[in-house]
């Protein structure tokens, strides 16, 4: 079992497939890649797209059966890549969907050149609620870059952090790809996702990843990786590996 937790696979829905084929194709090399279930997680709210829970929802009954009828052997989960965005709060139990329905992770995007004031207020009511943010790809998040410390901080108040495997790997840069090893060096990563969107593009990469993890860090962090995204889909509580301070003591 090998789950994504961060793509845009669903056609139609925001900047990912434009039509069912391109989804297809998308689904095919997420197969390829040895992944057997995906959470499917449009984007919401982030000033361009809007994907209810309904909709999203409904999206992802239809393509299940559209892989099924061709026989390709994944299952789609719904999600959503919620934008911070300031009714947040207010919408947590209204149109805000759960990672895989489990009532338990959400994923939360940030600006990319800001971090906006609320951001630790929001995150710490989230959690307040029950619910666990988990935040998307902060290797592009400027301020991030800057100061990982900032980081750090956010994940020992209780947020996990998801990385894209195409950074991981380079294919945006020996900075960003830089970035990311050292972020790990100090248990800042909890799941790394593909946030997939083109089979040819941006296609799926996980297996490259975890294939790079292992030969960089140990079988280990593969493993913690793999299972923490098992834990997102069955909404089960994990212990993370504890993160490490970027201040010098």
């Amino acid at each position: 079992m090998l789950v994504d937790i961060h793509n845009h696979i669903l056609p139609g829905l925001d900047d990912g497939p434009k039509s069912i084929e391109e989804a297809v194709l998308l689904a095919t090399n997420a197969v390829s890649n040895g992944i057997t279930h995906i959470i499917a997680t449009p984007h919401h709210h982030d000033g361009k797209y809007m994907n209810s829970s309904t909709v999203v929802e409904e999206a992802v009954v239809n393509f299940n059966k559209e892989l099924d009828e061709r026989s390709i052997p994944l299952k789609i989960l719904p999600g959503q890549e919620i934008h911070m965005y300031n009714s947040l709060i207010s919408d947590l139990n209204k149109d805000l969907l759960t990672l895989g329905n489990s009532g338990k992770y959400i994923l939360i995007e940030l600006p990319i050149n800001h971090i906006p004031t609320f951001t630790v207020d929001y995150l710490f009511q989230i959690q307040l609620k029950g619910y666990i943010p988990i935040i998307v790809h902060p290797e592009r998040n400027m301020v991030f870059r800057k100061d990982k410390q900032k980081l750090y901080d956010l994940v020992n108040k209780g947020s996990l952090v998801q990385v894209t495997a195409s950074s991981l790997i380079g294919v945006n840069g020996r900075a960003i790809k830089k970035y990311i090893k050292v972020l790990i060096k100090h248990n800042i990563v909890h799941f790394i996702s593909s946030d997939a969107h083109h089979h040819l593009k941006r296609p799926f990469l996980l297996k490259e990843a975890y294939q790079y993890v292992l030969e960089k860090f140990s079988e280990g962090h593969v493993f913690y990786y793999s299972e923490n995204a098992k834990h997102v889909i069955n909404g089960t509580v994990f212990q993370p590996i504890r993160p490490i301070s970027f201040k010098k003591r």
